[in-house]
Protein backbone atom coordinates (compact mmCIF):
# COMPACT_ATOMS: atom_id res chain seq x y z
CA UNK A 1 0.00 0.00 0.00
CA UNK A 2 1.32 3.15 -1.14
CA UNK A 3 0.96 5.82 1.50
CA UNK A 4 0.77 9.74 0.65
CA UNK A 5 1.78 12.17 3.02
CA UNK A 6 0.50 15.56 2.65
CA UNK A 7 3.20 17.61 2.15
CA UNK A 8 2.90 21.49 2.26
CA UNK A 9 1.31 22.40 -1.37
CA UNK A 10 1.25 25.79 -3.15
CA UNK A 11 -2.08 26.96 -3.65
CA UNK A 12 -2.54 30.39 -4.71
CA UNK A 13 -6.09 31.35 -4.00
CA UNK A 14 -8.14 34.15 -6.20
CA UNK A 15 -11.13 35.72 -5.07
CA UNK A 16 -12.60 38.25 -7.19
CA UNK A 17 -15.69 40.46 -6.36
CA UNK A 18 -18.06 42.18 -8.68
CA UNK A 19 -20.62 44.50 -7.47
CA UNK A 20 -23.49 46.74 -9.05
CA UNK A 21 -25.05 49.50 -7.17
CA UNK A 22 -28.51 50.70 -8.70
CA UNK A 23 -30.31 53.84 -7.14
CA UNK A 24 -33.76 54.13 -7.78
CA UNK A 25 -36.07 56.02 -5.63
CA UNK A 26 -39.43 54.96 -5.10
CA UNK A 27 -41.51 57.63 -4.47
CA UNK A 28 -40.30 61.43 -5.77
CA UNK A 29 -43.33 62.94 -4.49
CA UNK A 30 -44.74 63.75 -7.78
CA UNK A 31 -41.92 66.29 -8.97
CA UNK A 32 -41.54 64.41 -12.61
CA UNK A 33 -45.26 65.52 -12.58
CA UNK A 34 -45.32 68.80 -11.03
CA UNK A 35 -42.17 69.73 -13.49
CA UNK A 36 -44.41 68.63 -16.13
CA UNK A 37 -47.54 70.23 -15.12
CA UNK A 38 -45.72 73.77 -14.21
CA UNK A 39 -44.15 73.72 -18.08
CA UNK A 40 -47.08 73.11 -19.39
CA UNK A 41 -48.30 76.21 -17.53
CA UNK A 42 -45.85 78.43 -18.25
CA UNK A 43 -46.15 77.84 -21.84
CA UNK A 44 -49.95 78.30 -21.80
CA UNK A 45 -49.42 81.23 -19.95
CA UNK A 46 -46.74 82.59 -22.70
CA UNK A 47 -49.05 81.81 -25.33
CA UNK A 48 -51.69 84.21 -23.38
CA UNK A 49 -49.39 86.72 -23.32
CA UNK A 50 -48.51 86.99 -26.96
CA UNK A 51 -52.18 86.55 -27.32
CA UNK A 52 -52.83 89.72 -25.31
CA UNK A 53 -49.95 91.52 -27.04
CA UNK A 54 -51.09 90.81 -30.52
CA UNK A 55 -54.42 92.47 -29.76
CA UNK A 56 -53.10 95.47 -28.01
CA UNK A 57 -51.14 95.92 -31.13
CA UNK A 58 -53.91 95.65 -33.74
CA UNK A 59 -56.37 97.92 -30.84
CA UNK A 60 -52.81 100.02 -31.35
CA UNK A 61 -52.54 100.11 -34.94
CA UNK A 62 -56.58 100.76 -35.13
CA UNK A 63 -56.65 103.38 -32.92
CA UNK A 64 -53.67 105.31 -34.73
CA UNK A 65 -54.89 104.68 -38.14
CA UNK A 66 -58.56 106.35 -37.01
CA UNK A 67 -56.95 109.09 -35.29
CA UNK A 68 -55.24 110.10 -38.55
CA UNK A 69 -58.38 109.75 -40.70
CA UNK A 70 -60.25 111.68 -37.76
CA UNK A 71 -57.41 114.54 -37.59
CA UNK A 72 -57.42 114.68 -41.86
CA UNK A 73 -61.08 115.55 -41.50
CA UNK A 74 -60.47 118.00 -39.11
CA UNK A 75 -58.25 119.73 -41.17
CA UNK A 76 -60.38 119.73 -43.99
CA UNK A 77 -63.09 121.03 -42.13
CA UNK A 78 -60.88 123.72 -40.32
CA UNK A 79 -59.36 125.03 -44.23
CA UNK A 80 -62.76 125.18 -44.82
CA UNK A 81 -63.56 127.57 -41.87
CA UNK A 82 -60.40 129.68 -42.26
CA UNK A 83 -61.30 130.65 -46.29
CA UNK A 84 -64.72 131.09 -44.30
CA UNK A 85 -63.31 133.61 -41.21
CA UNK A 86 -60.83 135.22 -44.36
CA UNK A 87 -64.21 136.08 -46.63
CA UNK A 88 -65.81 136.98 -43.09
CA UNK A 89 -63.09 139.58 -42.41
CA UNK A 90 -63.23 140.66 -46.15
CA UNK A 91 -66.41 141.63 -45.85
CA UNK A 92 -66.16 143.46 -42.41
CA UNK A 93 -63.23 145.83 -43.64
CA UNK A 94 -65.06 146.81 -46.76
CA UNK A 95 -68.05 147.61 -44.55
CA UNK A 96 -66.23 149.45 -42.25
CA UNK A 97 -64.31 151.40 -45.09
CA UNK A 98 -67.97 152.26 -46.23
CA UNK A 99 -69.21 152.84 -43.17
CA UNK A 100 -72.00 149.77 -42.78
CA UNK A 101 -69.98 148.11 -40.06
CA UNK A 102 -67.78 149.57 -36.62
CA UNK A 103 -64.52 148.74 -35.71
CA UNK A 104 -65.12 145.98 -33.23
CA UNK A 105 -66.92 143.56 -36.00
CA UNK A 106 -63.89 143.64 -37.81
CA UNK A 107 -61.39 143.14 -34.74
CA UNK A 108 -63.73 140.37 -34.02
CA UNK A 109 -63.57 138.94 -37.48
CA UNK A 110 -59.85 138.97 -37.22
CA UNK A 111 -59.96 137.38 -33.72
CA UNK A 112 -61.78 134.63 -35.38
CA UNK A 113 -59.38 134.01 -38.45
CA UNK A 114 -56.55 133.84 -35.92
CA UNK A 115 -58.29 131.50 -33.98
CA UNK A 116 -58.94 129.16 -37.01
CA UNK A 117 -55.80 129.32 -38.19
CA UNK A 118 -54.24 128.27 -34.55
CA UNK A 119 -56.52 125.42 -34.36
CA UNK A 120 -55.66 124.62 -37.95
CA UNK A 121 -52.40 124.47 -37.41
CA UNK A 122 -52.86 122.53 -33.84
CA UNK A 123 -54.61 119.85 -36.19
CA UNK A 124 -52.14 119.87 -38.97
CA UNK A 125 -49.59 118.79 -36.12
CA UNK A 126 -51.61 116.24 -34.70
CA UNK A 127 -52.01 114.59 -38.34
CA UNK A 128 -47.91 114.46 -38.51
CA UNK A 129 -47.78 113.01 -34.76
CA UNK A 130 -50.79 110.67 -35.33
CA UNK A 131 -49.34 109.75 -38.52
CA UNK A 132 -45.71 109.09 -36.38
CA UNK A 133 -47.81 106.98 -34.20
CA UNK A 134 -49.72 104.69 -36.73
CA UNK A 135 -45.83 103.58 -38.06
CA UNK A 136 -44.90 103.45 -34.80
CA UNK A 137 -47.84 101.14 -33.68
CA UNK A 138 -46.96 98.91 -37.23
CA UNK A 139 -43.26 98.66 -36.86
CA UNK A 140 -42.30 100.68 -39.64
CA UNK A 141 -41.39 103.90 -37.87
CA UNK A 142 -38.15 104.92 -39.43
CA UNK A 143 -35.24 108.10 -39.15
CA UNK A 144 -36.38 109.02 -42.61
CA UNK A 145 -40.25 109.38 -41.42
CA UNK A 146 -38.71 112.24 -38.30
CA UNK A 147 -36.67 113.83 -40.94
CA UNK A 148 -39.28 114.13 -43.19
CA UNK A 149 -41.52 115.79 -40.42
CA UNK A 150 -38.84 118.02 -39.07
CA UNK A 151 -38.77 119.27 -42.38
CA UNK A 152 -42.57 120.28 -42.33
CA UNK A 153 -42.44 121.91 -39.07
CA UNK A 154 -39.68 123.95 -40.14
CA UNK A 155 -41.42 125.74 -42.77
Amino acid sequence: MASRTLSSVDSTLNRTTVGLSFNLPLFAGFATQNRIKETLSLEEKARADLEATQRNVAQGTRSAFFGVLSGLGQVKALEAAEASSQSALDANKLGYQVGVRINIDVLNSQSQLFDTKAKLAKARYDVLVGGLKLRQANGSLKAEDLQGVNAVLAK
